[in-house]
């Protein structure tokens, strides 16, 4: 028998509810100062009982509290990548990222570690071996070689994925940041780990896609596997994760959802009626939505669609794409969220207490998608961020108001009741047919059940995009050529304080890496309308404090707080 402290909670109907006192034999709720919970037969009999009264109770929301262990993982290399000219991927973000996450003392409350870069052979978990040895020897001169334009085409990679310096060390560092988080969770030495640099959920199999070259999800949740009889794969991105579902769209032990635009949009999947096939039918859940959307709108859809996926699929393990194009003003998304709005989905499913990677994604306002994840790191560690943005390397980015959150627009929102409620219904009907708790064995995950069966590949829109760089609009203050600072290699080179450090910490150099090149990738429809994006020196301090702490930058080592 054990007590529930008053913070925490149940579900009732659908609301959330502090229960106070229930009653093992009966079921009834009163309402006194706290909860007994007693072994798994009397609460199944709890919730046997509350069910006959139309209450819905998820038994995995109640599992006793205690203190959150974060790891936060980021390669300073990462910010060094560039996709070409006018392109609106920019990995730069993730290092803008970073530098709020260390000026709000966020990386204080964390174990922070720089993670090893996958090895070819733990790309091919998941990719298969041809494609891997394509991007290990693609090199950007090669696009003017007519003699591998077959190739590039095999592989998709062209407008939307450039051929650019380094895209296979960019992979090894994505996919690394993903499968150490991911170990992480099943060593138990973490309840929630995060990779921003991760979250590339378009890659195929043999296929680049959507800016993506590499499926980190993928390869993260096949690690998961190996300790955990189910995962949940959740998806706000506003574009659909059709990569992460087509890899696991025949197996029950994986369940995918995604919450995305849905139409004339890229990649044109993601319809609700798809839904899996084979032992994974009912284990792909798709929710589209319309434009407009704003916070208000999403939580009234996603809340009940995840309370119920949880009751019945009943997770080990949750990871979280949390792909920032979905935000207001996005250059290629199309919603009306703001950062609360975006963050109340991490912390509804924060609130599970299981296992829980994060990741990025999407998102090409880079100032905003530095907010988002700055803000969604501060909800991982239950810490409370103040409006006003620290003073930052990137301040200038930030001009319009130097404020963490972003104001929605008075854009209209498409998604009408009616609409949602179709969508909702539909979603609860095909989830009607899972069973409650499947029934699978621990075992390694078949070949087969990471590729698409033939004749049972994935239904497509009419509507499906092959580019989507085709919604793109032109951001205002995103820093392009024109502001560009160019610093030289390793321009700054700084002696790390070790004040406040254990005494087993080593005082460290940490210098800039190369600094990026230009790709001679193929000129798109875009034209010059975007021109180059500024490029800045890694830092791994926070400028904004009279001493700046170390991190050690030893690969796959512990960067020291």
């Amino acid at each position: 028998m054990r007590t529930i402290g008053m913070d925490e909670y149940v579900m009732l109907g659908g609301i959330r509810a502090n229960v106070k006192n229930a009653c093992h034999r009966c079921g009834c709720v009163s309402w006194n100062l706290h909860v007994v919970v007693w072994e798994d037969w009397a609460f199944k009999e709890l919730s046997f009982s509350a069910d006959r009264q139309r209450w819905i109770i998820i038994n995995m929301a109640i599992q006793p509290h205690s203190k959150i262990r974060v790891a936060y993982y980021y390669d300073g290399d990462v910010g060094n990548y560039y996709y070409g000219p006018g392109h609106p991927m920019k990995p730069h973000r993730i290092r803008m990222t970073h530098n709020l996450i260390l000026n709000y003392g966020l990386y204080r409350r964390m174990e922070v570690y720089r993670p090893h870069v996958a090895t070819f052979e733990e790309m091919t978990k998941y990719h298969s071996n041809d494609y891997l040895t394509f991007l290990k020897n693609a090199r950007p001169e090669d696009i003017i070689d007519s003699s591998t334009a077959k190739t590039r085409q095999r592989y998709n990679v062209g407008e939307d994925c450039p051929v650019f310096d380094g895209v296979y060390e960019f992979c090894q560092t994505s996919c690394g940041g993903s499968l150490a988080a991911a170990a992480k969770l099943n060593k138990k030495q973490a309840d929630i780990t995060i990779n921003w640099m991760g979250g590339l959920h378009h890659a195929k199999k043999s296929e680049a896609s959507g800016f993506c070259y590499t499926n980190d999800i993928v390869l993260a949740i096949l690690e998961l596997l190996k300790h955990h009889q189910r995962v949940l794969y959740v998806d706000i991105d506003v574009h659909h994760g059709d990569g992460v579902e087509e890899a696991f769209y025949t197996t029950d032990r994986v369940m995918t959802v995604s919450f995305h635009k849905f139409g004339e949009y890229f990649p044109g999947t993601g319809d609700v009626q798809d839904i899996g096939s084979g032992r994974g039918k009912y284990y792909a859940v798709n929710c589209p939505l319309h434009d407009g959307i704003d916070d208000d709108t999403y939580q009234r859809i996603f809340k009940p669609i995840m309370e119920q996926v949880m009751l019945l699929y009943q997770p080990s393990a949750i990871v979280l794409q949390c792909g920032a194009d979905s935000l207001v003003g996005d250059r290629l998304g199309c919603f009306n969220l703001s950062l609360k709005g975006h963050g109340k989905c991490v912390e509804f499913m924060k609130k599970f207490n299981l296992p829980l990677l994060l990741l990025g994604g999407g998102g090409y306002t880079i100032r905003n998608v530095a907010r988002c994840w700055a803000y969604e790191t501060s909800i991982a560690l239950d810490v409370e961020i103040s409006n006003e943005l620290p003073y930052n390397d990137y301040f200038e980015y930030y001009s319009s108001d130097f404020k963490l959150h972003i104001v929605p627009s008075n854009m209209t929102n498409l998604n009408t009741p009616d609409y949602l409620q179709k969508v909702q219904s539909t979603i609860f009907e095909h989830l009607r047919y899972v069973p409650h708790v499947p029934s699978v064995q621990m075992q390694p995950i078949k070949d087969e059940v990471i590729e698409t069966a033939v004749g049972e590949t994935i239904s497509r829109s009419p509507y499906k995009c092959f580019s989507i760089l085709e919604s793109c609009v032109e951001g205002d203050n995103e820093f392009y050529e024109e502001h560009s600072i160019k610093p030289s290699r390793n321009e700054r080179s700084h002696d790390l304080n070790t004040e406040d450090l254990s005494p087993e910490a080593k005082r460290v150099r940490i210098s800039s890496p190369k600094s990026p090149k230009s790709s001679k990738s193929p000129k798109s429809f875009l034209g010059s309308k975007y021109s180059r994006s500024r490029k800045c020196s890694d830092l791994w301090y926070s400028r904004s404090t009279s001493s700046p702490r170390s991190l050690e930058s030893t690969s796959g080592s512990r960067l020291s707080k």
